[in-house]
């Protein structure tokens, strides 16, 4: 089990994810990630975060990578003050322009990045890349989508967190696809906890992850009753995790959105 977070930068999202750490300590993650914010003093968000949940709250911490991070000087500082840290893992993306930026970094897919990663440092780091079970929102079909991921693994990837889903289905035909493509890799499905409906909607229009039409529709029923979603949405994302287990999933990465109880709910559910 592995939770992610993102990089507060305001006091007030200082006090919400110092909370939610407090919350979820105790669940003893494997690890937990830090997204990366690309370009500009959100570099500094990041790395700040990973130093305080390494060093104040004793997590081993993933920090994201994006090829948006700048030159291969800059990325290659960087990596070199995780090392610092004490840092072994990294996630690996290629990241999405902000609105407004015609051009990415140095690099432009992540292939080149953990390419570049596993050059220059070898084996210290244990890369996470990313993997689309519904296939990526650019790629031009599933089968290309695939192609890509198997190409970052061949660069050196040592696992892949997949985006979230709710179609358990879609998740065991891309583990399948991949293997028989030769990709022997720990494939970890993305989870992302169900509390604001109307918000995560707007996520799933926005990366292309399917919500099945029975899972909307009993969603919207509640209407804005905020606490029935929250706890119908943990029975319902935690039937998923159970059947992906039992499927045969390595393990489970947990987006949190710096929100403790949803994630919270669902494991009590799946160890209870």
């Amino acid at each position: 089990m592995s939770f992610e977070f993102f990089p507060p930068k305001t006091d007030e999202q200082r006090e919400v994810l110092a909370r939610t750490v407090e919350q979820l300590k105790p669940l003893s993650p494997e690890y937990v990630s830090v997204t990366f914010g690309a370009g500009g003093s959100t570099l500094a968000y990041t790395y700040d975060t990973v130093a305080e949940l390494k060093s104040v709250h004793g997590f081993s911490v993933a920090p994201h990578l994006s090829c948006l991070g700048g030159t291969g000087e800059e990325i290659e500082e960087l990596l070199h003050r995780y090392v610092a840290l004490g840092c072994k893992r990294i996630v690996a993306l290629r990241g999405d322009l902000p609105s407004g930026m015609g051009v990415s970094g140095e690099f432009r897919y992540a292939v080149d990045l953990v390419r570049f990663i596993r050059e220059r440092f070898g084996d210290h780091f244990h890369i996470e890349v990313a993997c689309y079970p519904e296939f990526h929102p650019q790629a031009r079909s599933a089968d290309d989508d695939l192609k890509h991921f198997v190409r970052k693994v061949d660069a050196g990837a040592d696992g892949a967190i997949t985006q979230y889903f709710f179609n358990a289905d879609a998740y065991e035909r891309f583990v399948s696809d991949a293997r028989a493509a030769g990709v022997r890799v720990p494939i970890v499905p993305g989870i992302m906890p169900i509390s604001n409906f109307s918000q995560l909607k707007r996520f799933s229009d926005m990366c292309g992850a399917e919500i099945p039409r029975w899972i909307e529709r009993r969603m919207l029923g509640f209407g804005d009753d905020s606490e029935s979603i929250r706890k119908c949405g943990a029975d319902v994302v935690a039937g998923l995790c159970q059947r992906l287990i039992a499927a045969g999933a390595p393990g489970i990465h947990f987006y949190t959105l710096n929100r403790a109880k949803a994630t919270r709910e669902i494991v009590e559910r799946l160890t209870g």
